[in-house]
């Protein structure tokens, strides 16, 4: 069994967490649910990252305290990442004790090992705000291209690089006035100390070998000495000894990592030297964004091993995510809140899809909408649920429970001898091939199911024992494939595993069937995505135009017209476009049984094969037709409908009909020799 200590990188304190947080959270748990899986001590820590100038100035424009803003930041990215089924063993804060005592120990470690020195520097000072400014809290014009309205640091219109005192006119984001310069005495830790140490590392596998090429770039340009104090005000960590000094946030942020473990050791009673002690037999992965490679894989490193503790076993960077193709940004609409997508989609299809696009590389990675939609819709609900739902109808139909024997164990074998290949998949992050993988098995599945069409040979009640086994055989290949998804669906499989009577606790327990045992009752699994629900996330978000009010509102509720009312004049149907019908998907279905339901007075339950795909669907027909008449009939199915789940069970469609003054109901059937799945135009 292996020890293996993982993180992802701290969301900052000042703002809901969004999607691009998600795609790295998402990529790490599938990671450590895959460990888990396997049996391995995997643990997942993370935390806020809470200091720094920013919270400072946030919290003052609330009117509140710097701790009184991160600790209800922090509540919402807790619920978020849990409402994702990102599953941390401990969320902490920086600004927590253990963190505060750790900096410190590390600090005073490098001090004393000669890693820190002292001189003087010059910048940029706010005389209204009393506070050294940031290079990104002072703005002016390029000294290069004149673009107007750039940082202290850097043009964003031409590239170049300068110090806040080059730009044009200058002036504090803070007060609006233009900053002076003043000296003051700063700390540095001497990065340079450790090149032979982190050169030999960053090529010695911890890190994807583009990652170390570019690092390469950073050696030979000469790694600089890093500033690790901030001047008062500031929000953070006083350095020991150095009164009105305080810790830069890129000090005391990675040591976060350290404080949230410590923090879950203290609590669980565990060996938390085992994970960080310099003779360390445990592994150590960060995952994180390209964007603070320098931090992760040359400061971070750097601080570890001249305080005395272990280096990371590797660094696992990811690229950035694009919506549409285009960065994201609020005001193209593209700026997707995690809260803001919870609201109107499941958490596993982003996860699936986010799954789907990564791999062991940092290549960016888009989030096309369209794409998104057909991929979950296609691969999730239509190959893999679509397995189950064909299936579970019949073995209920047959008592319940599962065959003894498989009727084709070569092909399970077959399915259960793919975990190797998949695991190794996951193990070194390449979830898009690991997905490749399983919907290619995905297809044999249905393929097989196809061939031996159940729902022909369940006509015939000599045929029982051959619908059970193939159904059989077909619950078994979809258990195999919820296992390999287990870290990336972790809910549905859940589910699967609870219908199935099995719950899924260990990779190799798919190279054995389930067989003989009883089944609970089918629940619907997944759905489809509502296109309209998906497009609707990246919509500019604009205030509603306020409507003149030209009558007084009233004063009490409204209220229903009582019967004596005059009677008023139908109103008429309002226009659709064709954009609106196209949402409907309507498809030819042959009813496969219906029957009456105990105390419904006008539903009949009714079972329909959408070529292969049996669907539940409670129709009220009842007063206008007898069960045993609509076997066989086509009709016509609303088959994007929402599943409602109502008194009797889940509905997962509607039946089109039409009505006569007279209350009579006459179902809309296609002309005879229209089979079932046809797409209603």
């Amino acid at each position: 069994m292996r020890r293996i200590l993982v993180t992802s990188a701290l969301p900052y304190a000042n703002g809901p967490l969004h999607i691009g947080h998600m795609l790295e959270a998402v990529q790490t748990d599938i990671w450590v649910r895959f460990q888990r899986l396997c049996g391995h001590d995997c643990i997942y820590v993370c935390a806020d990252d809470t200091h720094g100038t920013p919270i400072m100035l946030k919290a003052q424009a609330e009117g509140i305290t710097p701790e009184e803003l991160i600790a209800t930041v922090g509540a919402e990215h807790r619920a978020t990442y849990r409402d994702f089924l990102i599953h941390h063993d401990y969320f902490h804060s920086t600004n927590s004790e253990e963190n505060r005592e750790l900096t410190a120990r590390l600090f005073k470690a490098l001090d004393r090992g000669g890693y820190i020195h002292r001189r003087t520097i010059r910048q940029a000072f706010d005389a209204e705000a009393g506070m050294f400014l940031p290079d990104r809290y002072v703005k002016g014009t390029c000294p290069r291209c004149s673009a107007k309205d750039q940082y202290g640091d850097s043009c964003e219109s031409c590239g170049a690089t300068y110090a806040p005192a080059d730009l044009i006119d200058p002036v504090s984001v803070v007060s609006g006035t233009r900053p002076i310069e003043r000296e003051s005495e700063h700390l540095f830790f001497r990065l340079a100390a450790f090149e032979p140490m982190l050169r030999e590392w960053t090529r010695s596998g911890a890190l994807d070998k583009s990652v170390a090429n570019k690092l390469d770039e950073w050696f030979d340009a000469g790694l600089r000495d890093w500033d690790i104090s901030r001047d008062a005000p500031y929000f953070g960590f006083e350095i020991p000894d150095n009164p009105g000094k305080f810790f830069y946030v890129w000090l005391d942020a990675p040591v976060g990592y350290m404080a949230a473990s410590l923090a879950l050791a203290n609590e669980k009673k565990l060996d938390w030297d085992a994970w960080w002690g310099p003779e360390s037999t445990a592994e150590l992965y960060h995952f994180i964004g390209k964007d603070i490679l320098y931090f992760h894989t040359l400061f971070w490193p750097a601080v570890l091993e001249g305080s005395g503790f272990r280096r990371p076993t590797a660094v696992h960077a990811h690229g950035f995510l694009t919506v549409n193709g285009q960065k994201m940004s609020k005001s193209r609409g593209t700026f997707i809140n995690g809260r803001d997508y919870l609201d109107r989609l499941p958490p596993e299809a982003l996860r699936y899809y986010f799954a789907a696009k990564l791999n062991d590389g940092i290549d960016d990675i888009d989030l096309s909408l369209d794409d998104f939609v057909s991929r979950f819709n296609s691969d999730v609900v239509g190959k893999l649920i679509n397995i189950a739902s064909r299936c579970a109808g019949f073995i209920a139909r047959s008592g319940g429970r599962l065959a003894t024997e498989l009727p084709e164990p070569a092909l399970y074998a077959d399915f259960a001898a793919a975990r190797s290949a998949i695991a190794a998949l996951y193990e070194s992050r390449d979830f898009g091939a690991a997905i490749r993988e399983i919907a290619a098995l995905a297809d044999r599945a249905n393929q097989y199911i196809d061939t031996h069409k159940p729902w022909v040979a369940a006509k015939d009640p000599a045929r029982s024992a051959e619908v059970l086994a193939v159904c059989t055989q077909g619950l078994n290949l979809f258990r195999a494939l919820m296992m390999y998804l287990q870290p990336v669906l972790p809910n549905i499989a859940a589910q699967a595993g609870k219908f199935l009577g099995k719950p899924f606790s260990h990779w190799d327990e798919v190279s054995t069937p389930v067989l003989g045992t009883a089944l609970l009752p089918y629940e619907i699994l997944a759905t489809r995505l509502d296109a309209q629900a998906v497009a609707s996330l990246v919509q500019p978000v604009t205030q509603p135009k306020a409507t003149p009010v030209t009558t007084p509102p009233p004063s009490t509720p409204e209220k229903t017209p009582s019967v004596t009312a005059p009677t008023e004049q139908p109103v008429a149907t309002p226009e659709i476009t064709i954009e609106d019908f196209t949402r409907i998907d309507l498809r030819t279905a042959r009813i496969v049984s219906a029957e009456l339901i105990e105390g419904a007075d006008k539903l009949l339950k009714l079972s329909v094969d959408l070529d292969g795909s049996i669907r539940t669907i409670f129709a009220g027909i009842r007063s206008s037709y007898e069960p045993a008449s609509l076997v066989g009939k086509h009709v016509v199915v609303v088959a994007n409908l929402k599943p409602r789940k109502m008194r009797f069970g889940v509905s997962e469609g509607m039946i089109l009909a039409a009505s006569d003054a007279n209350g009579g109901i006459f179902l809309v059937t296609p002309d005879a020799g229209a089979g079932a799945g046809l797409r209603v135009k």
